[in-house]
């Protein structure tokens, strides 16, 4: 399915005005593919987040959606075609990791939320596909931060949206959950052919794992990294460049190679061999 961005521009409107947080965007999403967005605090990864999943309205220009523009979509519609994972999630007490993971099919089961086979059928598939089947009858609240990501992975794996979409999904991991969440995430897109998109610090990770890497600028997207479509020439040369100076995050050291500063091309060949 397309995701497509046409002059799209993301911010806030408040009683003083309109504040944008990113200039225009046009470019199609990447279809069965995960893509990392990263870029420095503030400069609209959430936010772009939050637009693409319909929880905030853009300033202008438009989102198409198979075809469709967003706002054309109903709520129900919208949330069969786009899943969003949030930083911060709280449960009630007593929900299981199942309770939680079946909430992921509210778009399909009506008002009154009945689970049909079908229903417990996607759950039951989706929680095994993360690999917590030993984890479905405890508290959700009980498990550790890596667990919970899981967790709320696999509801959005529930919700059987060909777009999912994840806000800073390893901001409060361990460097091996880290690790082990955007691997599942890129296996994930793979195998279910699902378009993945996730907001990131976690820059190393995202060279290594994703298919494709945005570096948001202030000034908009600044540059789209390809894994399988990698030269070294001018693109990624400044790519390098832009994380390795200090702008967004010294690569050099992020990766555990010489010190980060002036070196260049130890510093391209490291994101080559990693990508």
């Amino acid at each position: 399915m397309e995701v497509r961005l046409e002059s799209l521009v993301i911010g806030y409107r408040t009683r003083k005005g309109e504040r944008h947080v990113l200039s225009p965007l046009s470019i199609t999403l990447p279809e069965g593919r995960l893509l990392c967005i990263v870029g420095r605090n503030g400069v609209g990864k959430s936010t772009l987040l939050r637009t693409l999943a319909g929880l905030q309205p853009p300033i202008s220009g438009h989102i198409y959606v198979d075809g469709t523009r967003m706002e054309e979509y109903s709520t129900v519609e919208l949330a069969r075609k786009v899943s969003i994972v949030t930083t911060h999630n709280h449960f009630a007490d007593r929900m299981s990791v199942h309770d939680v993971v079946s909430l992921g099919r509210s778009p399909y089961t009506g008002f009154w939320g009945t689970l049909t086979d079908i229903d417990l059928r996607r759950v039951n598939e989706s929680i095994a596909a993360v690999g917590i089947e030993q984890l479905s009858r405890r508290n959700v609240n009980s498990l550790s931060d890596g667990e919970r990501q899981k967790v709320m992975i696999a509801k959005a794996i529930a919700q059987d949206t060909p777009v999912i979409l994840l806000d800073e999904p390893t901001a409060f991991l361990d460097y091996p959950s880290k690790v082990q969440t955007l691997s599942l995430l890129a296996r994930l897109a793979k195998d279910m052919a699902r378009t993945i998109i996730v907001s990131t610090h976690d820059v190393e990770h995202a060279l290594r794992l994703s298919n494709d890497v945005w570096l948001l600028q202030k000034e908009g997207l600044y540059e789209v990294l390809r894994r399988d479509t990698l030269v070294l020439n001018h693109t990624t040369d400044s790519f390098c460049k832009k994380i390795g100076n200090g702008d967004l995050l010294d690569l050099g050291t992020a990766l555990g190679v010489g010190d980060g500063v002036g070196e260049d091309n130890l510093l391209k060949s490291t994101v080559l061999h990693t990508l």
